[in-house]
């Protein structure tokens, strides 16, 4: 991230649109927070920078990573968890930035799910073809929170599906400030991020930053 993230850029009044029970897309939502966020994380990233995390079957994922809050989520050949420890520096991950912690909470509210207390926050950063493959979110012991993201930067298409991996997908734009929030009924369904096309965003340039709230106790 360089300085010029903080150049103005026109602000969308948020909209609403809902995707299944229980989760719901709010267009624009973070637009008014945008300065705050992106310093936020730009001292995040400094502290524990971005990586290419290992899956378990030994691919490397086209996303690069990193984590802030009271655990992280990592993936190795060992298998996928959260860690109160970055397995890069041996460092605890960076406290959540309170900018993010109340997006998350305003977000979560606004999506019918009060009192939304993540502990994890991964920051996952897309560059032209990276992708995310349809998965579940899983790793954490409790499913009664939602599962709150962020998209910043490159527009980027979401695959929402079903309870099976194989059940049809939806497909939805995401653009810089949306914030998708999924509980409930829709907690544990399918989604991922199709290859993400090439383009310049005026803040993040190539890339979109994406950051995914979790409650996972």
């Amino acid at each position: 991230m360089t300085g010029d993230l903080f150049e103005g850029l026109t602000q969308a009044r948020p909209s609403r649109q809902a995707l299944a029970e229980g989760a719901v897309l709010l267009r624009g939502l973070a637009l008014a927070r945008q300065d705050a966020l992106l310093a936020a994380l730009r001292e995040v990233i400094a502290a524990a920078p971005f990586r290419h995390m290992v899956t378990p079957g030994g691919f490397t994922m086209s996303v690069a990573m990193t984590n802030c809050g009271r655990v992280g989520w990592v993936t190795d050949r060992r298998g996928y968890r959260y860690d109160t420890h970055d397995p890069e520096s041996g460092q605890p991950w960076p406290a959540m930035p309170p900018v993010l912690l109340q997006l998350a909470h305003d977000a979560a509210e606004a999506g019918g799910f009060r009192d939304f207390k993540p502990d994890a926050c991964l920051i996952n950063r897309y560059v032209p073809g990276a992708k995310m493959s349809l998965h579940q979110d899983k790793d954490e012991t409790d499913f009664s929170a939602p599962i709150v993201s962020v998209s910043l930067g490159l527009p980027a298409t979401f695959l929402f599906g079903g309870l099976k991996r194989n059940d049809k997908t939806q497909r939805y734009r995401l653009a810089h400030g949306d914030v998708a929030v999924w509980g409930g009924p829709s907690r544990l369904l399918y989604h991922g991020v199709a290859p993400l096309a090439e383009g310049e965003h005026p803040l993040l340039k190539r890339q979109r930053i994406n950051l995914t709230f979790r409650k996972t106790v």
